[in-house]
């Protein structure tokens, strides 16, 4: 009797234990499960929102620089609004079709056209960012929308050296060994040459351009905005990637050398768009998609 309880027992006691180890190992995959939908559930703390604006139409006009001369500019290439000239104003962009995604983006931005061995080089890859970086974290909570119909140039088109003026910088995209410089740099085969460009973001408070199309605006002093320009505004930050590399000196830009590099923009952002933005993106430091979302 003995004998046979025992050999009833034994496989009872390894269905128990298969059973036990079953439920310890769906445990643990739970735990992993919620630990990973928590940490997806978790916004990467970065002040961001973004626009990626392709590559419109070419023109040598600046409505900024040179409003209602056609012709009157060296050549700039257009990105996001399709409808950009030099009788451009806000009304045009605002009535006009971009190719921004978002599509709510009706600004228009512009940089001098690149040449490569002298044939136009447009970049494949063309990302606007909105960023509250370099600003302390108070000031940051306290950043407002850029106003509509703001006119912003960055960088320096009449550099004759890549002194302090220059804000742009060259570099090789997935290629850091190579460094960035304000000029432009030796790019390894099949690797595409990087331009970054930060804008101003500090605003004057009251004008939404100014006779040299940079006074209204100011960069952070310490983190923080200086008193002449109180309104801490989101920085844009225009990055550019062309599909070329080798030899930086087959390469120009339409306005010179590498460290002419600068940077036009026209603000059409609708105003509750903009506002949404730096409200659920900046201020609570949250990285944020084309959409304006997490």
């Amino acid at each position: 009797m003995h004998r046979r309880s025992a050999l009833v027992t034994r496989p009872r006691l390894r269905l128990v234990l298969l059973f036990a180890a079953l439920v310890a190992l769906m445990g643990s995959y739970l735990t992993a499960a919620v630990s990973k939908a928590d940490a997806a559930a978790e916004p990467v703390r970065v002040a961001e929102f973004l626009a990626d604006c392709p590559f419109s139409h070419r023109l040598p006009d600046d409505p900024i620089v040179f409003p209602g001369l056609p012709g009157a500019s060296h050549m700039h290439s257009f990105f996001g609004s399709e409808v950009t000239n030099a009788h451009t104003e806000l009304p045009d962009l605002l009535n006009a079709n971009s190719n921004c995604n978002p599509a709510v983006d009706k600004s228009s931005y512009w940089v001098p056209t690149l040449y490569v061995s002298d044939q136009t080089v447009e970049p494949e890859i063309t990302t606007f960012y909105y960023l509250g970086e370099g600003v302390r974290d108070d000031v940051i909570a306290q950043i407002q929308p850029l106003p509509l119909g703001l006119r912003i140039v960055a960088g320096n088109a009449r550099a004759t050296a890549p002194d302090d003026s220059t804000n742009s910088r060259w570099s090789c995209l997935h290629h850091g060994e190579v460094g960035a410089s304000k000029d432009f740099v030796n790019c390894p085969a099949g690797s595409m040459i990087e331009s970054y460009l930060d804008f101003p973001q500090c605003w004057n408070g009251v004008d939404l351009d100014s006779p040299d199309h940079k006074s209204h605006m100011a960069y952070p002093v310490n983190g923080g905005c200086p008193s002449t320009h109180p309104v801490p505004v989101p920085k844009l930050r225009q990055v550019l990637r062309y599909p070329a590399n080798g030899d930086p000196a087959r390469f120009r830009l339409a306005s010179g050398a590498g460290y002419t590099m600068h940077g036009d923009f026209f603000n059409a952002w609708p105003e509750d768009e903009m506002a949404r933005r730096v409200q659920d993106c900046i201020r609570p430091i949250i990285k944020c998609g084309a959409d304006g979302r997490p």
